[in-house]
């Protein structure tokens, strides 16, 4: 048998569906929209009469199997555009007619033909059916509208997942069974750290024990910024709609904004903080000798997302990002690259992420400044990652507007990637903003800016990070440290609140835990807490001055004297503290 590319397989699998709900529905004019590649599988938007459900799925996967049996053979056909038009018409395809429609007139149209069903493809496909492996998963339902529009008709949307060999396909659905218990916005709903609200979409409420991990997070990257030389500011979140004019937003970001008008202006809320920093390197006169400065700001920032693209922590209208800007000059940016490589990485180490991707992103079609402006700052950044010895990857085109940039994913414990942290070189915004710094000389001359994040978004971090460690937070980061439980609360209860309050007094999170409920029952619910630690006092306990130990996720017990328990909390809790340079 011949072999092919995962692409081509996945992309024969999306006819291979097409087909089978065709077959399954022929009383129903299904109509198909666009049936994409994606990551793991294929999808494909169809318009019907029934709503589809888990059981129709079923039936589907059955039809794909018995049409890969019937071996039919898979020949590309070409048609003139208007034969192509009027082909589709008559099929009563409306939705592939406005695809056909779109491509210029005289060119050829591709299509492929399986036994009685035909589809409008650029290929390539397998040869037969029978050359489809069975490592597929049809896996949801989701509605989606044609060709992204809101204003269009909603179709269905059928997502499946899809492989070489049904070997990698078991492996793959048990970790998407692992990423569903991982799934954050479960755990943030079990755990009591956050939850939403349709009185403000896309906008996180932290709970008491977010809010902890939330500052915690904070409190980490402060620590890094003193380390590493960067001074906090604060900035206005609502600014004139001409300082998003002068940075370029209002021309290359507008449609992510929100605006308000206010005494006859127009005001947009901020969805980045770097206009705010341009003005205030611009507000006072620096030279050469106070570069590089480093502006960090953790300021709120807001940034419109249509309703079907929010996603729990992930993808938010409102969030804080550990933002910098680094003002300094060309001859200075290798080295502060370098500089800022080794802070991110450290970040990531602190939260072990092992796995670290790094790309290097060139400029988009939709960029400000001149290529040759350009071609210095990507050659900037491509000496300063060739010279760190960091291995990396060229992302051709997803570079931001006003400059290339560093982005770097992490592969979390399921070993999916996720983009966290970037360097940005930008020559575009100290030009827009006219920012000059003294020479050495006397003279004058352009700052280059480098925007900064670590972690990026802090909601998409958290997010990120609860599904890396499935909600069992690091010791320094648990809002709740240890529970006390005393076995008999009228004999142990005050021995037990004596403990409580001396670990407290040492800046330990600890409770008591005095409900009137059975040993088994509370040892399940701090379990389910994913409370790092379970101090349970007995008599034995009181009278020797120690605790008996529980950790979370372990069903054995051992015992630690009282000074043994803050000696081993000193040490885990010391864990926060970064390195120094």
């Amino acid at each position: 048998m011949a072999k092919f590319d995962i692409d081509t397989i996945r992309h024969s699998s999306a006819h291979l569906m097409a087909q089978a709900i065709s077959r399954l529905y022929p009383n129903e004019s299904v109509q198909f929209g666009v049936g994409p590649v994606i990551e793991h599988g294929f999808y494909y938007d169809v318009q019907m009469t029934s709503t589809l459900n888990e059981e129709d799925l079923v039936k589907i996967e059955d039809m794909m199997k018995t049409i890969i049996k019937e071996g039919l053979p898979i020949e590309r056909k070409v048609m003139a555009r208007d034969e192509a038009v009027d082909f589709f018409k008559k099929e009563g395809q409306d939705l592939k007619v406005e695809l056909i429609e779109a491509i210029p007139e005289g060119e050829e149209v591709s299509c492929y033909q399986q036994g009685e069903f035909i589809d409008l493809c650029r290929g390539p496909h397998v040869e037969s059916t029978s050359q489809l492996p069975q490592g597929f998963k049809l896996l949801s339902i989701a509605g989606a509208y044609w060709r992204g529009d809101e204003k269009n008709q909603m179709l269905q949307r059928i997502y499946a997942v899809c492989f070489q060999d049904r070997k990698v396909l078991k492996k793959h659905l048990m970790m998407l069974e692992e990423a569903k218990k991982r799934d954050h916005r479960k755990l943030g709903k079990e755990l009591e750290l956050f939850h939403f609200e349709a009185s403000s979409p896309g906008a996180p409420f932290f709970m008491p024990k977010g809010a902890f991990v939330y500052n915690e997070l904070i409190e980490y990257i402060r620590k890094l910024y003193r380390i590493y030389e960067y001074d906090e500011v604060i900035t206005p979140q609502v600014l004139d709609s001409e300082l998003w004019h002068t940075s370029g937003h209002y021309e290359h970001y507008k449609e992510n904004m929100f605006f308000s008008k206010v005494d006859e202006r127009e005001y947009a809320v901020k969805p980045m903080n770097c206009p705010c920093h341009m003005l205030m390197f611009k507000h006072y006169k620096y030279s050469y000798r106070d570069l590089p400065m480093r502006y960090a700001d953790f300021g709120r920032l807001h940034r419109y997302e249509k309703a079907g693209a929010l996603a729990g922590l992930t993808r938010v209208r409102t969030f804080c990002q550990d933002d910098a800007h680094i003002f300094l000059a060309l001859a200075q940016v290798q080295e502060e690259i370098q500089r800022t490589m080794k802070m991110i990485l450290t970040a990531y180490e602190m939260f072990d992420f092992q796995n670290v991707k790094v790309n290097l992103s060139t400029r988009p079609e939709k960029k400000a400044g001149s290529d040759e402006t350009w071609d210095i700052a990507e050659k900037a950044l491509k000496d300063a990652l060739d010279n760190s010895g960091q291995e990396y990857f060229i992302k051709e085109g997803d570079g931001a507007f006003y400059g290339p940039k560093i982005d770097i994913d992490v592969a979390d414990a399921l070993g999916r990637y996720h983009q966290l942290g970037t360097i940005q070189l930008d020559f575009q915004l100290p030009d827009r903003f006219d920012l000059k710094f003294t020479t050495q000389e006397g003279g004058e001359e352009r700052p280059v800016v480098i925007h900064r994040a670590l972690l990026g978004s802090l909601e998409r971090f958290f997010g990120v990070y609860l599904e890396h460690v499935a909600g069992v937070f690091p010791f320094w980061l648990a809002p709740e440290q240890a529970i006390i439980v005393p076995v008999n609360l009228d004999i142990h209860g005050e021995y037990a609140r004596k403990l409580q309050k001396e670990l407290f007094s040492k800046g330990y999170r600890v409770k008591v835990d005095d409900r009137n409920e059975s040993m088994g029952y509370k040892t399940r619910q701090i379990q389910k807490a994913k409370v790092p630690f379970m101090l349970v006092i007995g008599d034995r306990e009181m009278e020797s001055g120690s605790v008996s130990v529980r950790k979370h996720g372990e069903k054995k017990t051992f015992t630690w004297s009282n000074d043994d328990l803050f000696s081993r909390f000193n040490e885990l809790n010391s864990k926060k503290i970064p390195a120094e340079l």
